[in-house]
Parts: structure tokens; sequence; C-alpha cells
């Protein structure tokens, strides 16, 4: 029993030692590492589907490891708590000694100053009260306190620094309380991504099933979000000769609070790192793609117009894929519904260049666009009850022989297509469609408050120095007094010989 007492009154010292908390918060640190060069799932799936495929084993063997859900994963948790409670666990004693330290009064002068780091003496025509006075006088902001020696000498112990270790302590207070704000933020925040097209499109924070994907903290069920509108009326971007995108400006309206009564719309230029903040919520400009626009005229004469994003397969020249979906009209019986569905697929690339037949995207700008698309019809299994990505179709469809395949050709904007039953499909040209990402921190000004701490109490703790000073005035027979000065500094920091320099040479001065 005692042996076991031991081990964990060990265990215990070890990880509440400060060098323990500095381990921990350098590997949490270094754990943080995967989280900024590898993709992560709950930013973007697909691409951690496409890293694992492109890396074979390796990509397996980081995914078994969670590096693809660092913050989320047993290990970098673990670490998290453990900082936590090394932190604790080390700052409330020293908390304590500090304050201890603080009401306790200076120590008693040494017998023997000239054993100091720092010594100097002098004998001055000052009587030893004099000399006390002068030391005062000097030392004036100094944590003092005066004495009187069964000899008769006179002596001041005086300390200064304590601040350096006011500074330490606000330091790893505000540490441990960034570690708790970002706890608490995970727990009450949200995050959700959606699409919204720049024609005029609408996005309210009304609930979850507004976002295509929302990511929710320990404690929110989404029927509690904060209520705002999002308008998005417009998109501008500029691009370098190269392709790379230069600027993107969404121009939208917003509503919160009373607008929502009123429906006034207030206007607000959306660009990247420069979101829109409105009740309690950051809306953030995190991309843009294009949708092509398609007029479906059916045999009967009716038409229907397709305005489905499509998503970005080449980052630089916005190529993109996806899949826009129709039913026909005027059906009413389901099953004979179900076989005439149309869905167009296939690359659309905002400007157009062509390898003989095959069609690639040569710059992001939408300045010639054109589309290859495949044409299938048939049931797109979309009334099945199971969820369908809106961005392809369901190949096991295909794969039944429920859906076929019967068109394929490249359109530019304006030209058309006709199908073996008549039907008309044109390609209209594109649209912008903007992304945006809502996130909700109700911590970020504790955040920001105990990063600006942190900042401040490394700054003092590794500015200020801690040290000591002794002074001893003895008096001799012929009326004259021998006036020690005994120094030692509390750091290994620099510069204290020459404070004491200073210091010491303003008390054994000659002069009166």
């Amino acid at each position: 029993m005692r042996a076991a007492l031991a081990f964990l009154r060990n265990t215990w010292r070890g990880l509440t030692a400060m060098r323990t908390a500095l381990t921990l918060l350098f590997l949490l640190a270094l754990g943080a590492l995967p989280g900024a060069l590898l993709p992560q799932r709950s930013l973007n799936a697909r691409k951690v589907t496409e890293y694992i495929a492109e890396n074979g084993w390796w990509g397996r063997f980081l995914d078994r490891l969670q590096f693809y859900d660092v913050y989320a994963s047993y290990w970098f948790s673990a670490v998290y708590v453990l900082l936590f409670v090394s932190l604790v666990g080390c700052l409330l004693p020293r908390s304590w000694e500090y304050v201890r330290q603080m009401r306790a009064k200076p120590v008693l002068t040494p017998r023997n100053l000239a054993r100091m780091p720092h010594h100097a003496s002098a004998e001055l025509p000052l009587t030893p009260d004099a000399a006390v006075e002068r030391a005062r006088e000097r030392l004036r902001g100094w944590r003092l306190v005066a004495r009187e020696e069964a000899s008769g000498a006179r002596t001041i112990s005086a300390e200064r620094g304590f601040l350096r270790e006011t500074g330490n302590l606000v330091f790893h207070f505000s540490l441990l309380g960034l570690l708790v704000a970002f706890a608490l933020g995970k727990m009450f925040g949200y995050e959700g991504q959606v699409i919204v097209q720049a024609n005029g499109g609408q996005f309210c924070n009304s609930g979850v099933f507004n976002y295509d994907t929302f990511r929710p903290g320990l404690r929110v069920d989404g029927t509690d979000l904060n209520q705002f509108c999002v308008k998005v009326d417009g998109f501008h971007a500029t691009y370098l000769p190269n392709g790379q995108a230069e600027t993107f400006l969404a121009d939208i309206g917003f509503q919160s609070g009373a607008d929502l009564e009123s429906g006034e719309w207030r206007p607000y230029p959306l660009e990247v790192n420069h979101p829109l903040r409105t009740a309690g919520d950051r809306v953030y400009l995190l991309g843009h793609g294009y949708t092509p626009l398609f007029t479906v005229t059916f045999p009967n004469g009716e038409q229907r117009v397709g305005a489905t994003q499509w998503r970005p397969v080449n980052e630089l020249t916005l190529a993109s894929e996806g899949a826009t979906k129709f039913d026909p009209p005027g059906v009413p019986d389901a099953e004979q519904r179900r076989r005439g569905q149309l869905a167009i697929t296939g690359l659309l690339a905002p400007t157009a260049t062509f390898r003989g037949e095959l069609l690639d995207s040569a710059f992001p700008e939408a300045r010639d666009p054109a589309v290859a698309v495949d044409v299938y019809r048939g049931d797109l299994g979309t009334d099945s009850g199971r969820g369908q990505s809106i961005f392809s179709i369901d190949q096991k469809m295909v794969t039944d022989g429920k859906l076929a395949k019967v068109a394929r050709q490249n359109l530019r904007k304006g030209e058309s297509l006709t199908l073996d039953d008549g039907t008309v499909i044109r390609f209209d040209g594109v649209r912008d469609w903007v992304s945006i990402q809502v996130s909700h921190d109700p911590t970020q000004t504790w955040v920001l408050a105990f990063s600006v701490l942190v900042v401040l109490g490394l700054a003092v703790s590794l500015t200020v120095k801690r040290r000591r000073v002794w002074v001893r005035a003895t008096p001799q027979d012929d009326g004259r007094t021998v006036v020690e000065v005994g120094g030692l500094a509390r750091t290994d920091q620099a510069g204290y010989g020459e404070e004491f320099t200073a210091l010491s040479r303003d008390l054994l001065k000659k002069e009166s």
C-alpha cells in the first residue's frame, strides 16, 4: 500500500512539474502540425479520400492514427487534458508561494556581505542614521525593511523584481485560460458551410438543414442558432495572368435583429479574410465556382430550366463537374415519371479549349464557357429514400440498367442537342456561386484577451530581473561609518552588474 501511494505521489509530482507542462505544451504544438499539413475530414472529406487513394498504405496508416481528424483524436485530447491538469497542479502551489513571498519581509542582511556576488564598501563621514536615510532615498520603489543589529549597526534589506514572477504567473494562467476557452468554444460553437447562387440567392441561419455541411459543438443541437439572413447579389473576381486568383469580392446584403422584422437589407462587401460579423456570428467567403444553365424543352413543348452548382475539380482553371437533374412535366404516374427522368452530367470549362474533341479549361474566368455533357435518362433513384449527392448520379442505377446514357456532346453557350425522343437541351451559359462559412464561437473575445495576456506576461517575465540589495552601516570610534553594500541577482540574466555598480556608487559617494 505504501509503495502504491509513493508511486502515485511521485507521478503527481512529475506531472505537475513546470518542465512537464512545457513538454506537454511542445507536444501539443507538435501534434497540431498534422492538422495544418494534412487535409482534415471535418473541413474537406473529399480531399481526405483523394489523399488516401494517392498515398496507398501510407495514407491508410495515417488514417488509422487519426491524422485526418487531429483535433478530435484520442492522442491529441489526451495531451490536451494532461496539459490542463499539469498547469493547474503546478500553478496552485506556485500561486500560494507567490502570495506568501509577497507578504513576507525581505530576508535579513547576511553576516558577511563580502561573500555576495556583488560587493562594495567605503568609510564615509556620515552617521549610521544618515547612511541609512541615504539608502532609503536611493532605494525608493524597492521593497525594503530597516533593522538594527545587536552591535549597533544599522541595516537595510531591499528586494525588487517581484513583477517577474507576476508576469510568469500571468503567462501560465493565461495559457490555462486559453485551453479552457478553446474547450468551451468547441462545446458551444458551431460551424457550417453553404453554397449560395450569386444572383440574389439567399441563406438564413435558421436551422441546420439550410447548410450543406454543419459541424455543431458538443452542446449545440442546432435548434437555437443566431438569427440572420444573407443575400448574395453578385460576385467579382480578378486573376493573375497565370490564372491564380488575386481578389474575390461578393456583394451581399444581410439582415439581423430588427432588420428581420423590417425587411431591410444592409449591404456589405464580403472578401476573403474580411468576414461579416453579425448576430454574434462571423460569415466568411470561402470560394467560388460556376453553375451551368440548361433549358430543357420536352416533347410536349414544356420547358424546364436547370441551375445546379457544379464543383471545381481543378482549383487553378475551375474546370468543374456535376449533375443537373430534371423530372419530366405533366406525368402523374410515379413509375412513368421515374422512367423519364433526365440527368445532364459532364465537364464545365469557364474558358474552353479543345484538344480534338476533348474539352478542357484554359483559364478560371468565364470568358468562353462550354460543357462536355453526358445525358442520362431513366430512374435517377431520387425517390428511393436514400440520400444522393447533387454533384453526381447514382452509378448503381446505371449498373442495374435503370438509367442509360442517351447522348454525349460538346456545347458552347447557346448551342443545343436533340435526344431521340425530341427533347432539346440548350446550354445557356454560366452563373457564379459562392461558398460561405458561418462560424459561431462565444469564447473568441476571451481567446483574444488571454492571447494578449500571454504575450504581456511572457514579455514581463523575460525583461524584469529579480534582485536583492543589502546595506550595512557600522559606526566607528572616530565618528565615521563603514558602509557595505551587497547584491544578489535571483536570475541568470545579465545587466545587474551595471545596475549594482551605479547603485553602490550613489550609496558610497564621499560628499554628504
